[in-house]
């Protein structure tokens, strides 16, 4: 099958994207074609210095590769070194009524955090065109992205409604067990990298800040070791996040710390943590040091997704009647 997927530039990669998308492709990329991106067009549509922003977008592929994404087996690029990408996303917009952007939900999130604009607004219709410029047919993403997908799928059979069938309808892919890992700080809420550093654990943290984090995670009233997430949404949360990185049942664990304490749970994660995310650390820093390497990493995936992308793009400029150059 082929795959695509990608994430914005921006932020750490915390343990819930890890578990939510990038496990997924680690899993994904033995048997299939894959496209893994590092969407830098999505990342300008809200604030973000320009200065820094090519640095961080080397990161971000870094984080591909420390992962676990492996270059002969995927695709890597950044997303606007294609740019059929953006002249596609011009022509879905033709297709897209304009009541099912407004219906997203990060569209209303996003347009009361930061300052309204179009690229907000048409953020899905970019996200439908990474993924049907490619003829994707399944695209593992977290469970927040799961909307944006069907839209896809959506824009997909209208296109080949009115021109003819030029793109293949993808399907959605969620990791059902660790897709949605929640705050250390507030558990009724997702883990994300946009808020307090305390409230997340990114892939690469150091052994003294996972225990900090940890240790300062928000647990529940009582003392019993249950998975209850409407009653103990903390100790609930905790669970989960051992189970992931465990790959035990949350039930197993549950019988290894009965009649122990919240701080024995905390403690234990913590150890896990540590042990399992250490090679991810050390992965990373060796990649820091070999930029040119990361560099040719990109341009060879760019010109390898170009020549999937011009040929899709010349099927599609004849359907909608446009000259092809």
């Amino acid at each position: 099958m082929r795959i695509f997927s990608g994430i914005q530039p921006t932020g750490n990669i915390h343990i819930g994207n890890y578990s939510g998308a990038i496990k997924q492709w680690i899993d994904l990329q033995d048997k299939n074609e894959c496209l893994f991106c590092v969407v830098d067009l999505h990342a300008i549509t809200t604030p973000y210095d320009p200065e820094t922003f090519q640095k961080m977008c080397m990161e971000k592929a870094i984080v591909y590769l420390a992962a676990g994404i492996d270059p002969e087996k995927a695709i890597i690029f950044l997303q606007s070194s294609v740019k059929e990408h953006s002249e596609l996303c011009w022509l879905l917009n033709t297709v897209t009524p304009l009541g099912e952007l407004y219906r997203m939900t990060q569209y209303k999130e996003k347009s009361q955090k930061h300052k309204e604009n179009a690229g907000i607004l048409n953020y899905p219709v970019l996200m439908a065109a990474d993924i049907l410029l490619y003829d994707t047919e399944v695209v593992p993403v977290g469970e927040d992205q799961k909307q944006h997908v069907e839209l896809a799928k959506d824009i997909a059979r209208r296109f080949n409604s009115y021109f003819g069938e030029t793109f293949t309808v993808p399907k959605v892919q969620i990791l059902k067990t660790g897709a949605r890992v929640m705050s250390l700080s507030d558990p009724t809420k997702k883990m994300s990298k946009s808020d307090d550093e305390d409230s997340y654990i990114s892939l690469f943290d150091s052994p003294e800040k996972i225990r900090k984090k940890i240790s300062r995670a928000v647990t529940d009233t009582g003392k019993e070791i249950k998975y209850d997430k409407k009653n103990k949404p903390g100790i609930s949360n905790l669970l989960s996040i051992y189970s992931i990185f465990s790959e035990k049942k949350i039930e197993e664990i549950e019988k290894e710390m009965k009649d122990k304490s919240y701080k024995d749970l905390k403690d234990d994660l913590a150890s896990l943590l540590t042990e399992k995310l250490e090679p991810f650390r050390r992965k990373k820093e060796e990649l820091s040091k070999r930029e040119i390497y990361v560099q040719e990493i990109l341009k060879k995936g760019a010109e390898r997704a170009r020549v999937m992308a011009e040929e899709k793009m010349e099927e599609v400029r004849k359907k909608v009647g446009l000259q092809n150059n």
